[in-house]
């Protein structure tokens, strides 16, 4: 892209700086990111080291000047500000007066304050079924300030090997004459789907085409395609990994050649090493349970005597007092489907299980069901103990909370990639003007 069109960016509440990696991608500058959380600045600053990594709470005065000084400076801000009040408008309080949802409001005022050219904000498909999306249009126009619209997405129809809905949010300034881009996917979770079959100990789930859409079986099957992304093409060149590696990384010698062109596309820009390979240690119990799930299987699939608390006689983790697995289990036993992507990844490291090794996976494989290339590196702030904005339960947690977290890279780069159209159109013209 050319360079003298290459707009800027900050990032409001980047976490692991999955929309400024997207943004990039897509041949944005990044100019800053900002969060309150120390471990996930740590991994911002080490994969963004062109950028300003201001850690701390927005909500602070001195931060609030650092971020507000920054995004002068850039042409677009985005964010996914959590936003947790949600059914307060079934009570008649607007979201944004909801004295939880400060942080929505710190977005809303800094695209106020610096008036960007753009601006994009994320979140949860929850904010649109409580019905506040008007709402949120309507605090983002900025009383005719911008134009904005609003888009229910899913990851995956953007060659990300997982399903993850979110409402994107894009404003352009109304001094521009466009409307904001829409976003178009591939329609591949319209098309496929699992389906269970079987009985008993033959339970088996298949990857099924929607006989009411036109599609082709063959391109999800096909290693070569990269838009629709499975499991496996995601992530099969490393199923070598052991439960209980140790390594953090390894050499990229060690590296079994790639197995699918998404696979080839994350490699690129690796040198050296592949980091975040770490495998947690699996108990026998799990394991057992493991043995009994089909690919594409949950705790729902286990036989009787495989709920049981214990099952080997080894003791882990908190008894409930009923002698079988709690409703808190329910997530933690699913096992991945090779044919077809992932369902939506979580902040824990056993939310999900390998399709057909008996493990769970390594933060690097978390990173490539986002859609974080290999050379990206999930870090944490080497200080230890309890800081400000850290959340309790140390390292290897932290990684895998911030990969779970982040907004997958390909969404952002489409995102990106469509805005970007836009506003060098806009520049394009006022340059013939």
């Amino acid at each position: 892209m050319p360079a003298r069109h290459l707009f800027r960016v900050v990032d409001l509440f980047c976490g692991a700086g999955g929309l400024s990696e997207g943004f990039r991608q897509a041949g944005y500058q990044i100019v800053a990111g900002s969060d309150i959380d120390p471990d996930a600045c740590a991994t911002y600053a080490l994969n963004f080291p062109e950028a300003h990594a201001i850690c701390g709470d927005v909500r602070n005065p001195a931060i609030r000047k650092k971020v507000v000084a920054a995004a002068a400076s850039a042409e677009i801000v985005v964010g996914g500000p959590p936003c947790q009040a949600f059914s307060q408008v079934r009570n008649h309080c607007r979201l944004i007066d909801d004295a939880r949802n400060t942080l929505y409001r710190e977005f809303v005022r800094i695209v106020a304050n610096v008036e960007p050219l753009a601006f994009v904000m994320e979140n949860v498909p929850g904010l649109d079924q409580m019905g506040v999306r008007e709402q949120v249009l309507e605090d983002l126009a900025q009383k005719g300030a911008y134009r904005v619209t609003a888009q229910l997405v899913d990851a995956a129809d953007f060659g990300v090997p997982q399903t993850r809905r979110r409402i994107v949010f894009i404003g352009l300034h109304s001094s521009l004459d466009f409307d904001p881009p829409r976003l178009a996917g591939s329609g591949a979770t319209a098309a496929f789907y699992l389906e269970r079959r079987g009985r008993g100990s033959r339970i088996r789930y298949e990857v099924r085409e929607r006989e009411s859409l036109f599609c082709d079986m063959a391109k999800l099957q096909d290693p070569a395609n990269a838009d629709f992304v499975t499991a496996e093409h995601a992530i099969g060149d490393l199923a070598w990994l052991q439960a209980g590696e140790r390594r953090e990384s390894i050499p990229i010698d060690e590296l079994p050649s790639p197995l699918s062109e998404y696979q080839r596309r994350m490699r690129k820009g690796l040198e050296g090493v592949i980091s975040n390979v770490s495998v947690p240690r699996i108990n026998t119990d799990t394991r057992l349970r493991l043995a009994k799930l089909p690919p594409g299987g949950n705790v729902h699939d286990l036989p009787e005597e495989m709920t049981e608390r214990y099952i080997s006689g080894e003791l882990w983790g908190q008894h409930n007092g009923t002698g079988r697995l709690g409703r808190r289990h329910f997530y933690a036993y699913r096992r991945l489907h090779p044919g077809l992507w992932s369902w939506t990844l979580n902040t824990k490291g056993d939310s999900v299980y390998h399709y057909s090794e008996l493990r769970a996976l390594s933060v690097r494989e978390f990173a490539r069901l986002q859609s974080f290339p290999d050379r990206f590196v999930f870090a944490t702030d080497p200080r230890r103990g309890p800081l400000p904005g850290r959340i309790d339960g140390g390292a290897a947690h932290s990684r895998y909370r911030q990969a779970g977290n982040a907004v997958p890279p390909l969404l952002g780069c489409a995102i990106a990639t469509s805005l970007h159209q836009v506003l060098t159109s806009q520049v394009k013209a006022r340059e013939a003007a």
